[in-house]
Order: C-alpha cells, then sequence, then structure tokens
C-alpha cells in the first residue's frame, strides 16, 4: 500500500475497504478533539475505542516511531496519564478530505508550570474514527517540554 508520509492512504483505492471516506468536516473533527479531552480527563482506556481504529497508529512527535494499534496506544495512554490539573484549548484549522488539523494549547498546573502548544494532524475512518494521529508539540523558549517517546522501530 503506498502511503502519504508513511501514515495515510495517498489515494482511495490504496486504503483498507472502508478507510477512506472524505466526509470529516470542522464540526466533526472538533467534536473528535472534545471526545480526546474527555478520555484524557478520564481515568483508565475505555474511551479509547471510540476515538482511534483498531489498527490507528499515534505518532507522539514528528519524527518518532508511531505507536501502532489500540493496545499499544492504550498501554502508551496509560503511562502518560496522571492526576495533574491542565487546561486544554483547541481551535481547528484545517479539514481536507478524511485529515484534519487542530491548533491545541495545553497549560499544566495551577499554577501553570508547563505550557504546550501542539498540531494535531488527524486522519480518519468512514466511522469518524482516527487512523493516524501526528503530534507536534512545541513548548516556551526557556521551559524545559517533551513528548512520550514512541517505541523503538
Amino acid at each position: 500500500m503506498s502511503t502519504r508520509l508513511g501514515l495515510w492512504p495517498s489515494h482511495p483505492h490504496d486504503a483498507p475497504f472502508g478507510l477512506y471516506d472524505p466526509a470529516v468536516d470542522r464540526t466533526g473533527l472538533r467534536a473528535w478533539v472534545e471526545l480526546y479531552e474527555r478520555a484524557w480527563r478520564s481515568p483508565g482506556t475505555e474511551l479509547l475505542a471510540e476515538l482511534f481504529a483498531p489498527e490507528a497508529t499515534y505518532q507522539t512527535a514528528p519524527f518518532e516511531e508511531p505507536f501502532r494499534g489500540l493496545p499499544a496506544i492504550a498501554e502508551m495512554w496509560e503511562t502518560g496519564q496522571g492526576d495533574e490539573l491542565f487546561t486544554m484549548r483547541s481551535e481547528i484549522l484545517a479539514v481536507e478530505g478524511d485529515v484534519g488539523v487542530a491548533r491545541v494549547v495545553v497549560r499544566y498546573g495551577d499554577p501553570v508550570r508547563q505550557e504546550y502548544r501542539d498540531l494535531w494532524v488527524v486522519g480518519f475512518d468512514a466511522a469518524g474514527r482516527c487512523i493516524a494521529f501526528e503530534e507536534w508539540p512545541f513548548w516556551p523558549k526557556g521551559t524545559q517540554g517533551g513528548w512520550h517517546e514512541g517505541p523503538l522501530p
């Protein structure tokens, strides 16, 4: 299968049956981002099956190896979740075909001790679940930030 950036089908004929639907819109992406936030705030990983397709990939930074499949994503999610207070604000930037892009600002702590401004590139299947998630995390100059390292290739 030929893929763009190694993550998404480049053409409907390259996608497995049922995994290409150009019907994603801004409202659908907004709902997905809101569910993501709800899932991150909730203990456990039960909501992940509503967010991600079983074969989804989750890339925590542009050059990290992606986590592949819902079990790997769930394991990464559990190790990254905590009880820390955070606020999250998002803005939908673009939707084209089956891919959406959002800017997400997350502030951790009260008072704020860490801030991230991310770009999320999200590819969807026909059911509205993510099949490819790519995160571009940024943090203010002079502060330390990071991301969850991807699995070994």
